[in-house]
């Protein structure tokens, strides 16, 4: 069958360094940190006392205080970058058929502080359970779409991918494949994550995960920095409007990009660490551009994983001089985790949004705080250190990877008709 195109018309941003898409690219390109000390709790008794937090955020400034309270931060943060994108992309309510409107979301986690502040309340009493009875609908990691899908009437497609930090990128593949079959028109998809809490970097904390620099947070991430020591927790959430190209363009939508393939694999190795030899991360690679029916040579840029740790981010240089081979030298790499931390199941989603407005700008943002070269890096590569660059970018991919060995990669190219 012939498979139909897809493309971006609407763009959604709520992250650690820019409360819209404008703000967000405008952090990006020039190289602003998101990270500073925890204001959600008192963290003071923790190894790590700094994270990546959304600034200036009130729910009350988007949600009526009963509405807020009926939902947890994470379905907060997608309802808020949804309504930025519907409304970016133009799309008339009225004059779409909403059957085959979708929504497809990814959280790595979901309802992180919403079950922790109920156990927390229930152990604090007498034993008599006394659960508020939005417990579990605010938790449920599935809810963000639904409400979104309630809140725009649309009855298409509606699910939530897990897959740790993977899921905003499987979310907008899933959402790409049932465009491509024919299957539905449009779709509201993205990725959501509040885990900046107790429990969140207590947890991470507990695996020697995230980086303890407590002494200057805004230069903790540090990807390919020989002292890199871990990643920086971060929260938030970005939105695409994904739409078939001859629905978009029937109702003269502007399209920011065309999102032309994407790969999947398992590391099948390890609860948490990556392949050693990078083997699912080649192999994700290598999906991707087949299914984009390019060669690898015509990649221009690539969003990186790229977490700052130590393991991860050997790994994937390794897999990118695998994949790219001669041509991996002629690239642009960044990681835009240098800047806005690491936002678990958000990760692929405003990473994606980087790379479609990258395009757009012609403009690879940088990976900041690198300080020490690592020998253990190819020094050929160009991992774009500290300033933006200007090139030529005509295709971008993007790399996400989840504990337990879940890896995505997502490709998008300029919309040239």
């Amino acid at each position: 069958m012939q498979l139909k195109r897809v493309v971006v018309t609407g763009l959604g941003a709520l992250t650690p360094i820019g409360n819209n898409p404008d703000e967000y690219w405008q952090g990006l390109s020039t190289g602003v940190s998101g990270a500073a000390p925890i204001t959600r709790f008192d963290a003071e008794k923790f190894k790590t006392r700094f994270a990546c937090e959304i600034k200036n955020y009130d729910p009350l400034d988007h949600f009526d205080r009963k509405e807020a309270r009926k939902m947890d931060p994470f379905t907060q943060y997608a309802h808020i970058v949804a309504e930025q994108a519907v409304q970016d992309s133009g799309i008339d309510l009225d004059k779409i058929d909403v059957d085959r409107a979708g929504v497809i979301w990814g959280a790595g986690i979901g309802g992180l502080k919403t079950f922790q502040d109920e156990v927390m309340n229930f152990a604090a009493g007498d034993g008599t359970p006394k659960y508020n009875p939005f417990f579990i609908p605010k938790m449920i990691a599935d809810i963000a779409p639904g409400m979104i899908s309630i809140k725009y009437g649309f009855r298409g497609p509606n699910f939530t991918t897990v897959s740790a930090c993977a899921s905003g990128t499987n979310a907008l593949l899933d959402s790409f494949n049932y465009i491509r079959l024919g299957m539905a028109d449009m779709f509201i998809s993205g990725g959501s994550e509040a885990a900046v809490t107790e429990s969140g970097v207590g947890g991470f904390n507990a695996m020697k995960a995230l980086s303890e620099r407590n002494d200057s947070p805004e230069t903790a991430s540090r990807p390919f920095d020989k002292d890199r020591d871990g990643f920086v927790l971060g929260e938030g959430a970005a939105c695409l409007i994904l739409e078939e190209l001859e629905h978009a363009k029937a109702r003269g939508a502007k399209i920011y990009a065309e999102l032309i393939g994407g790969g999947m694999s398992a590391d099948a190795h390890h609860m948490t660490a990556p392949h050693p030899e990078g083997i699912g991360a080649t192999n994700v690679m290598k999906n991707a551009i087949k299914d984009a029916n390019i060669s690898p040579e015509e990649v221009d840029y690539i969003n990186v994983h790229g977490t700052s740790t130590p393991l991860g981010d050997l790994s994937e240089s390794s897999a990118i001089k695998n994949v790219f081979g001669a041509h991996a030298y002629d690239l642009n790499i960044s990681s835009t985790k240098s800047m806005t931390g690491h936002l678990l199941g958000a990760a692929g989603a405003i990473e994606a949004a980087a790379c479609i407005m990258a395009i757009q700008n012609q403009v690879a943002p940088p990976t900041i705080n690198h300080f020490t070269d690592d020998e253990a890096f190819d020094a050929k590569l160009n991992f774009t250190f500290n300033k933006a660059q200007n090139r030529d970018i005509k295709v971008a991919l993007s790399n996400t990877f989840g504990f337990g060995g879940h890896n995505t990669s997502i490709i998008f190219r300029k919309f040239e008709g």
